[in-house]
């Protein structure tokens, strides 16, 4: 079935139930990339992916490897929504006399896509981080070293209750997102959820002005001709390389965001200011090395994700919804 068939209802509905189904099956290895990319050199908790895996699941239970997944699985539908409608919104306007988009213009509809989506993803993301990172903290600090309040950076109550005291924990404290997104509005307002926004920019923008075009050149090869669309192995392919293409290229934008909107500290973790800030110390302190942190994980992540997406609009699951429920007057 041709992409450019499917009404962009379907095209909602397949992005989200993509988007549900790929956070459920990659979403441990998205916690471990986030933990990998905040930590500090001498400060390694976890050596790699797997060790972060083992060890999480030692100290956490198995649910300890979706901490934070329930952010996602409520925001990723909309996240998709978004992305998916800016980047047919764009495309349709940049396109004359229904003419193929050349690869600037394909890329340009890509940046108005990703500069859409950082709406919701940025909240996200923030969220997301700071149920990720708990455990990594916690595993922190259960070595044997006294930590002293000072050291330790408490930016709202809720998070910073079990993380100021001085004292070696256990285990994290439980907290929701609710709970954080709470403390967030209370004592910084919408903004609080916004940190980190320009970080998301830098990242989420590159991505798309690289995958869209990718993927769209890459599934074009595999066509057998102009008319037909091609097989669903090939798009599967397309969309895993150019997702997994496109998160290695913009990782250190990631790592990048991930410090900035990361609240809590570890001992002797430094606070960033911003941007340019975070860039000139992780160079500093870290080196070059320390952009690529997670770059393997987020591939792994990525990949899978627009794959399932591909899958959906192959198999046509938004399609059947509509035709067979309430939704149907939402189709062509």
């Amino acid at each position: 079935m041709s992409q450019q068939q499917i009404s962009l209802p379907a095209k909602l509905i397949n992005g989200g139930i993509a988007g549900i189904v790929g956070v459920t099956c990659v979403f441990p290895i998205d916690l471990a990339k986030t933990r990998l990319q905040n930590q500090r050199r001498g400060q390694q908790v976890y050596k790699s992916m797997m060790d972060c895996l083992v060890k999480t699941v030692r100290s956490e239970g198995y649910f300890g490897m979706y901490r934070g997944a329930a952010v996602n699985l409520t925001l990723v539908t909309p996240e998709k929504a978004i992305k998916l409608a800016a980047n047919d919104f764009f495309r349709h306007h940049l396109a004359k006399d229904g003419k193929g988009l050349t690869v600037f213009k394909e890329m340009l509809a890509g940046c108005g896509a990703g500069t859409c989506q950082v709406i919701v993803t940025t909240p996200m993301e923030m969220l997301k981080i700071q149920l990720q990172d708990a455990g990594r903290l916690a595993a922190q600090q259960q070595k044997p070293v006294m930590m002293t309040p000072t050291k330790l950076v408490a930016t709202n109550a809720v998070l910073s209750r079990s993380f100021n005291s001085g004292m070696v924990i256990s285990a994290p404290r439980a907290v929701s997102a609710t709970q954080i997104a709470k403390e967030l509005l209370q004592t910084h307002g919408i903004q609080g959820l916004y940190k980190g926004l320009g970080a998301t920019l830098m990242r989420d923008v590159p991505f798309s002005i690289v995958y869209f075009p990718l993927f769209a050149n890459l599934n074009r090869l595999g066509k057998p001709s102009p008319e037909e669309s091609s097989p669903f192995y090939w798009a599967f392919f397309s969309g895993c390389a150019a997702g997994s293409t496109a998160a290695v290229a913009v990782n250190p934008c990631d790592v990048v965001k991930t410090r900035l909107q990361s609240l809590n500290k570890g001992a002797s973790e430094e606070t960033y200011s911003g941007v340019v800030d975070c860039v000139s110390k992780i160079m500093q302190k870290e080196g070059p090395s320390a952009f690529l942190k997670g770059a393997g994980c987020r591939a792994l992540v990525i990949a899978p994700l627009f794959g399932i997406v591909q899958v959906m609009y192959f198999v046509g699951v938004g399609e059947y919804i509509l035709d067979n429920s309430p939704l149907r007057f939402l189709g062509p």
